[in-house]
């Protein structure tokens, strides 16, 4: 038999066993609340002020390092910009020094001329005019520096009669300056250049074997003075000829006087003459000598020439043809004196460009 009190605690443990039921559940889904986390986020500790103090160091860090690196990149760029300066420096006094012999030797060989006249330069060419009156005649001379090659060319006269004057050569193609080239032959009133003769790195009618003192003169693909006396084509083709014609006779070679042929020694003696020469460095020399006649009574003579442009400086040397075909052309004009009192038509020319 059941005692009250028994009674009493059957009716307690009905009534809380649901509660306690749930209670179970409840732990058994999820897991122990963390009582210590809740007690720390409502805790007065010095977490946040902490955190700022380390941000602000970090700050401070950060910015002696962007300083630093400021200050790295400031002296990097002055050290860049002061070496900079310094190889640009070496590299004007490299090129300075480098041009000196050059400047040198060309005032060298420019005191010899006197002053000039006139000058055309451009950054294909400089071109210097001077007047020469050595004392048995009176000349022009054109010091030319090619910095082009292809400022320089030879014309072949286009006309019906095989010839044009050096003035109309030079006007039709823009020329600044021009003089008579070659040699030539008349034949059924047509003017034909004599012997080989080279246009724009072609031969004309072929290669000709030098003969009679003949001698071929002209410049190669790099603008440099060629010429002399050639046996075979061969022989000619290694100097690769970019234009060039032919007369008589070589006046010098490698600073050497080159002996001139009787005959042109005295038919005639003195006349009207067009030569050209190069100096060591390239450059280019051409003398025109003034005479009234062809009769051998005016004029310069090959020998006289010859010692001028050897003692000038001028190692090679070739005359072309002369008296009434001398002319020379600068600037527009017509600087010599043609003995025939006009220009004569001649069938090659050598023409200069600005």
């Amino acid at each position: 038999m059941m005692t009250p009190v028994k009674r009493v605690n059957r009716f307690f443990m009905l009534l809380t066993a649901p509660f306690i039921g749930l209670l179970i559940g409840l732990l058994w889904i999820q897991p122990p609340l963390d009582l210590q986390l809740h007690v720390d986020q409502f805790s007065p500790v010095q977490g946040p002020v902490k955190e700022t103090s380390l941000i602000k160091q970090e700050l401070i860090q950060a910015q002696a390092a962007a300083a630093y690196t400021i200050d790295s990149v400031s002296a990097s760029a002055k050290l860049y910009k002061a070496t900079t300066s310094e190889m640009n420096q070496i590299v004007n006094t490299a090129e300075t020094q480098a041009s000196r012999p050059q400047i040198i030797y060309n005032r060298r060989i420019s005191v010899k001329l006197g002053i000039p006249s006139e000058v055309v330069s451009s950054d294909r060419i400089v071109i210097e005019l001077f007047q020469l009156n050595p004392g048995n005649y009176k000349a022009y001379a054109l010091k030319i520096k090619l910095k082009d090659a292809s400022a320089a060319t030879m014309s072949l006269a286009d006309a019906v009669s095989g010839a044009e004057t050096t003035m109309r050569a030079v006007s039709r193609s823009g020329a600044i300056a021009g003089i008579n080239a070659g040699g030539f032959a008349d034949k059924d009133g047509k003017r034909y250049p004599l012997s080989t003769t080279v246009v724009g790195g072609q031969y004309l009618n072929g290669f000709e074997s030098s003969f009679k003192d003949l001698s071929f003169v002209g410049l190669n693909k790099n603008g440099q003075l060629i010429g002399g006396k050639f046996y075979s084509r061969e022989q000619l083709d290694q100097l690769e000829p970019q234009f060039g014609a032919t007369f008589v006779p070589v006046l010098l070679k490698d600073s050497m006087k080159m002996p001139i042929p009787e005959k042109w020694k005295l038919s005639p003696k003195r006349a009207p003459r067009t030569v050209m020469g190069k100096y060591k460095d390239d450059q280019l020399l051409i003398l025109v000598a003034d005479g009234y006649n062809e009769n051998g009574s005016s004029g310069a003579t090959l020998e006289e020439l010859q010692d001028k442009l050897f003692n000038m400086g001028v190692i090679d040397a070739y005359n072309l043809d002369g008296g009434g075909s001398s002319s020379l052309i600068f600037n527009g004009r017509v600087v010599n004196k043609p003995s025939d009192g006009n220009l004569r038509p001649v069938p090659t020319n050598f023409l200069f460009f600005k």
